[in-house]
Formats: structure tokens, sequence, C-alpha cells
């Protein structure tokens, strides 16, 4: 199949156009929210899912403001996010196959590198949340790879379909050799 993003028709094209920018608003809403609940920091992703053991409560009855994670709220955040991270990019690695921007083993990479990323991300949270604090930098490094890839993929995606004309195609782009 030697198809790609630019020589689609341009119906399909604004379809997919308009896919990727309300796919990419909603990934950034996501890192938002991740800065709002940890401020993108270790010990604020630590004290998420460990909770804060050191917080002093004033009165018998206060209730801490961030609790460890119980084993239920740690299956349904891993259930959630390992099936919706998925669910993301599936179309989206479908639809950057076709693109003839990047080719070759960084194309492969970038296909797969998501999917691996993402269980690791989330299993390195159980291993922060029962094992260790310091599987936490697994996590950031996974994390990174994940967000890297979506807004490579996203990016090189939304180029090709807005602005790469037809004519320009390379016959190897949508291999996986």
């Amino acid at each position: 199949m030697n198809i790609t993003l630019s020589q689609l028709d341009d119906g399909l094209k604004r379809i997919l156009i308009s896919f990727l920018i309300a796919l990419t608003m909603g990934v950034i809403t996501g890192l938002v929210y991740l800065n709002y609940t940890t401020n993108y920091s270790s010990s604020g992703a630590i004290e998420r899912f460990k909770g804060n053991e050191s917080e002093t409560l004033s009165e018998e009855f206060d209730i801490p403001e961030t609790y460890a994670k119980n084993i239920s709220e740690m299956l349904i955040t891993t259930h959630n996010h390992v099936i919706g991270f998925s669910l993301i990019f599936l179309p989206l690695t479908i639809i950057f196959f076709f693109n003839s921007v990047i080719t070759g083993v960084l194309k492969n990479i970038l296909i797969v590198e998501p999917f691996f990323s993402t269980v690791i991300s989330f299993g390195s949270l159980w291993l922060v949340r029962f094992v260790s604090s310091d599987f936490i930098y697994l996590t950031i490094i996974s994390a990174v790879l994940i967000y890297s890839s979506y807004f490579i993929m996203a990016g090189v995606s939304l180029y090709e379909l807005i602005f790469t004309k037809s004519g320009k195609q390379n016959n190897k782009s949508n291999s996986l050799d």
C-alpha cells in the first residue's frame, strides 16, 4: 500500500485534521490536569499515589488532602489509563502510518513506543505505591516518551495533511520494513 496522507481526498483530510486537533486538545487537557495534581514534580506524583503520611492533623476528624490510593483506586486508575491511552494511540498510529515525512526505523519506533510506555508508566505507579518511591523516575521517563511520541506523530501527521501537496510522496513511506 503506497497511500500517503498528502494523497487523501480533501474531505477525508479535513476529517483527520479535525480529529487530530480535538484529540490533541484532550491530551493537552490531561497534561494540564497532571500539572494541577502533581505540579509536574516527582514529589507531587509520589504524594498523589502514596499520600502525605507526614501531614499532621489538627483535629481528630480532619481528613488529609492526599491519602494513599488503595488497591481499588490503583486498579481503576490503571484500567482507565491503559485502555484510554491505547484507544488514543490506535487511531493516531494508524494515521501516522500513512505519513511520508518520517520513515524507516524511527517510524516503527514511534508507532509501537507509546503502547509499551503506557504499560510501563502505569505499571511503575504500582511499584511507586507499594515498593519504592524511587520508581517514580521510571514513571517520569516513560511518560515523557509517551507524550513526546504523541506530539511528534500528531504534529507530523497534521503537517503532512495541511502543508504537503500530493505530488510529494515516498513510495516506502508506510512500509514497516
